[in-house]
């Protein structure tokens, strides 16, 4: 496991939305948190990552005050989720993993009934309820039961469920399991939406693209501690550095140019590995200087290069360079499903 917290030489820059220390939640035994720190910059997205059982929702559920630490302190949007719940409750929104609608109340009846528990006007809660089923490409089946809904349509009524209040803090634990890939793709543009408008998010998931494509930051959380926390390309660069991959006009010059890297012995510079299949030349490379210094050893030797560049480990290398384990492979939807889970 490679240990990759953040010093105290790298805060966050910002105003934070999020400020957690120390946070400590026990179920019997088990510790399900232990110990957390993170922080969340205002209008950004914090991508939470971590193996089954790490605790992400317990963390979820622990800053939107449905369960109470044990331990430590959290401040959301300037409230003590321990001892202000009741004024957070009215700042934050949260989407679990399964859609919580009432399947018996029409969609229109759903956003009504939020709307009006947050203290809305009737006619202000109509009127809020009418713009996010717009927002949301819910207006046609405003009417129409939840439980008639597709799996998609009930996600996305939940999310706009959540935005009822107009949240400063949005959770989304795992929101996008079990959606089809249209619908995945609509709900992060729904959530990029939300950002831009200055919405803060904590996104708990296990599908690395989904961190890659939404989140400002990561933090990797396993067996209720942060072993990880930075940019993605900071923890890419932390965990294998980049990598040089080098196309030769001639296939046949691959074995030369290993030759002379290897005999050049090229300060900081690891070995590098042919690609046969790719027919490319593979150095890993941890500045700029070692870069230059391979690409000019290259082309003093005579070797015609067709094509060169750089690139960082996936995020699903850097999940199990940290973790040591795989992320889990997302749930499977059986065949007879297909259409119900289609927005």
């Amino acid at each position: 496991m490679v240990d990759m917290t953040r010093t105290d030489n790298n805060p966050p820059q910002g105003p934070l939305a999020v400020e957690v220390r120390g946070l400590v939640k026990h179920y019997g035994e088990t510790k399900a948190l232990d110990g957390v720190d993170l922080d969340v910059r205002e209008g950004t997205v914090l991508g939470v990552l971590g193996p089954n059982g790490a605790g992400k929702t317990t963390l979820v559920r622990c800053l939107s005050t449905l369960v109470i630490p044990d331990a430590g302190t959290a401040f959301v949007a300037g409230y003590d989720v321990v001892r202000q719940p009741r004024q957070l409750r009215r700042t934050i929104g949260l989407t679990g993993q399964y859609a919580s609608v009432d399947e018996k109340l029409s969609g229109r009846e759903n956003l009504y009934m939020i709307g009006r528990l947050l203290d809305l006007s009737r006619k202000d809660a109509r009127t809020r309820a009418d713009e996010l089923l717009e927002r949301f490409s819910l207006t046609d089946a405003a009417k129409k039961a939840a439980m008639h809904y597709s799996g998609g349509m009930r996600r996305r009524l939940d999310l706009a469920a959540s935005m009822i209040g107009h949240p400063a803090v949005l959770y989304l634990d795992e929101p996008t399991t079990g959606l089809d890939p249209r619908t995945r793709n609509e709900v992060w543009d729904e959530v990029q939406r939300m950002v831009s408008e200055g919405v803060t998010v904590l996104l708990t998931t296990q599908y690395m693209e989904e961190a890659e494509q939404l989140a400002s930051e990561l933090t990797v959380i396993d067996k209720g501690k942060v072993i990880a926390s930075g940019k993605v390309d900071e923890l890419k660069a932390r965990v294998g550095g980049r990598t040089l991959k080098v196309r030769p006009v001639s296939v046949s010059d691959l074995p030369g140019m290993a030759r002379s890297l290897s005999e050049a012995g090229l300060d900081g510079v690891a070995g590098s590995q042919i690609a046969s299949e790719e027919g490319v030349l593979l150095v890993p490379i941890l500045s700029d200087e070692q870069l230059t210094a391979v690409v000019g050893l290259l082309a003093a030797r005579g070797y015609a290069i067709a094509d060169l560049g750089t690139y960082l480990p996936s995020l699903d290398e850097v999940f199990l360079s940290i973790t040591g384990q795989k992320p889990s492979a997302p749930d499977s939807v059986p065949a007879q499903q297909t259409e119900e889970v289609a927005a």
